[in-house]
């Protein structure tokens, strides 16, 4: 059973989970642009390949997974979702399933106005979102929205070129001199993470993993805290199951809180509003592992046709993740 991860870049954390769980039946192979990728360094073996828009970069793919005779495929990196699913049939065709969502679900995840809108549509809290203009002024103007918003990509990743707008000229030189922006209601209250698991031969959402954010740092979690809520698990899971995803999926939500306490969570009563889905390993998922929620293993057994039990919520609250800086040292003649 060998396991092909795509951009690794600094997310050791991920290969050193799948190698500890092969145990030895099998390697991970990884991929980055960069041989300074410190990831490629925690790989059994790893290739430096062009970026994922250059016009050879799937051949390249392609080549390494006969070559290294990969079982499962996945990416890190937004971008490339869309790209392993629009392409499932030419790695299925040399017997790789690539562990991704559909091309659908994976552009709708990209577009946030897109997300927005099936999320409208399936009844779930978010933040308002408007992609013009001229349709947040008329609502600033009927009262439905006021500073500070959020102006940011409509396509975008990793809190990039978002910009917390106070006043009505930031707006107006944004949208000047920026093409395919949005403006999103600001969300209040308390950040929260899901880390969930959906099975890739049942369709089942068999783990869940929620935390409290105590600390973000470019778009990423830093320091966070174990939590359970029951209910809010139910309904993500039930969503995850209802839209289609498969694999590993990355959500974030915000909670404000009326201050009651709740007889059946950890979490005081309050309104949840779920801002973005990723599909996708999310950065914090190293707290999930650390806390048994062991999606690699979840995987190796889809990928060996294996169903999973479902499990939600089987995990040790109170515990504290704190990441850190490491360092990897290489001579240059030792780099990928």
């Amino acid at each position: 059973m060998n396991i092909l991860i795509l951009s690794v870049g600094t997310r050791n954390k991920v290969v050193q989970a799948f190698r500890r769980t092969l145990n030895g039946n099998g390697r991970v192979v990884a991929t980055d642009a960069s041989p300074l990728a410190p990831a490629l360094y925690d790989a059994d073996k790893a290739y430096v390949v062009p970026r994922i828009t250059a016009p050879d970069y799937l051949d390249r793919i392609l080549e390494i997974c006969r070559r290294e005779e990969i079982c499962g495929v996945f990416s890190l990196i937004d971008p490339e979702l869309s790209l392993l699913a629009r392409e499932r049939a030419r790695f299925e065709a040399i017997g790789v399933t690539p562990v991704v969502s559909s091309y659908e679900l994976c552009e709708t995840c990209l577009d946030k106005y897109r997300m927005y809108e099936l999320l409208k549509k399936e009844g779930i809290r978010t933040a308002r979102c408007w992609t013009s203009e001229e349709d947040f002024w008329k609502a600033k103007q009927a009262g439905e929205v006021s500073y500070p918003v959020f102006v940011k990509p409509q396509c975008g990743s990793a809190s990039l070129n978002i910009n917390r707008v106070e006043n009505d000229e930031t707006v107006k030189t944004l949208f000047d001199n920026y093409d395919h922006l949005m403006v999103q209601e600001l969300m209040t209250g308390q950040e929260y993470g899901c880390d969930l698991y959906v099975d890739l031969v049942s369709g089942k959402c068999t783990s869940l993993f929620l935390k409290k954010k105590i600390r973000m740092r470019a778009g990423e979690t830093d320091k966070s805290v174990s939590v359970r809520d029951p209910e809010l698990l139910r309904k993500l899971a039930l969503f995850a199951e209802k839209c289609g995803f498969r694999g590993m999926i990355d959500i974030d939500l915000f909670h404000d809180e009326h201050g009651k306490e709740n007889e059946t969570s950890e979490i005081p009563e309050g309104e949840w509003f779920l801002s973005e889905v990723n599909p996708r390993f999310g950065g914090g998922y190293p707290h999930a592992y650390a806390c048994g929620v062991d999606f690699p293993s979840q995987m190796i057994a889809n990928l060996e046709g294996r169903e999973n039990p479902v499990n939600i919520g089987d995990y040790e609250t109170g515990i504290v993740m704190m990441k850190y800086n490491e360092i990897a040292i290489r001579r240059e003649g030792e780099l990928a």
